[in-house]
């Protein structure tokens, strides 16, 4: 086992396989998930006003749908710019596939931004729990939301999204659990993978995707 740590970012296949190395020593229970799934890519978006854009425009759509939307969107001129998203007219950005709900969440997004009550900057200085925290004090972004902006944006790595629908079933299989864990089961169950959950949750994401032959989220 390597003892030389990687970047903090879970930005490359060789952090992932050193979080792992440690995950698995952690719990061993994780050695038969990781000997089926491999070791799942990296996932980082663009970090500020785009990356939270990519993460609420794959809101409860399929993959394919936010896929198609997100390469709409971001053609869009201004669309990746807070000031200059505030100056799109709402029917343009419905017109790519938005529904009128997160054309509004990015506008509180994009106004909290501009007037400097949301700085992305910040979270870099934040433990994971008070990143969260400071993200869903804002209008618009909740649990979820946030902590996959913290996984994919900001290559945390010690979060999981504990709400997310696919983790809890992977979880549920991967363990080998009589029933899918509830939120607040999943947020114990993974304290025993710190500082590590975020490779946890890769692994778990890439066991659904094996399981369903999809991806669980958009990546």
């Amino acid at each position: 086992m390597n003892n030389l740590p990687p970047s903090p970012r879970l930005d490359s296949a060789e952090a992932i396989d050193w979080h792992l190395d440690r995950l698995v020593a952690l719990d061993p229970r994780l050695a038969a998930v990781r000997a089926l799934t491999g070791t799942p890519e990296p996932r980082i978006n663009p970090v500020g006003f785009p990356g939270i854009a990519k993460i609420v425009v794959g809101q409860q759509v399929s993959v394919a749908s936010a896929r198609a939307i997100w390469g709409r969107f971001e053609l869009l001129d201004g669309a990746l710019d807070p000031v200059r998203y505030l100056g799109l007219e709402e029917a343009q950005v419905r017109a790519v596939g938005f529904s009128a709900g997160k054309f509004r969440t990015l506008r509180v997004i994009a106004e909290a931004m501009v007037a400097g009550e949301l700085d992305f900057d910040h979270l870099e200085t934040l433990p994971a729990e008070a990143a969260v925290a400071y993200l869903v004090a804002h209008k618009g972004i909740g649990p979820w939301t946030a902590e996959v902006y913290l996984m994919f944006c900001a290559g945390h790595p010690d979060v999981f999204p504990a709400g997310d629908l696919a983790l809890l079933k992977a979880v549920q299989s991967g363990l080998g659990l009589d029933e899918r864990p509830t939120i607040k089961q999943m947020v114990e169950l993974a304290r025993l993978w710190a500082p590590h959950r975020s490779a946890a949750a890769l692994l778990f994401w890439r066991l659904f995707a094996v399981m369903r032959d999809k991806e669980g989220i958009l990546p």
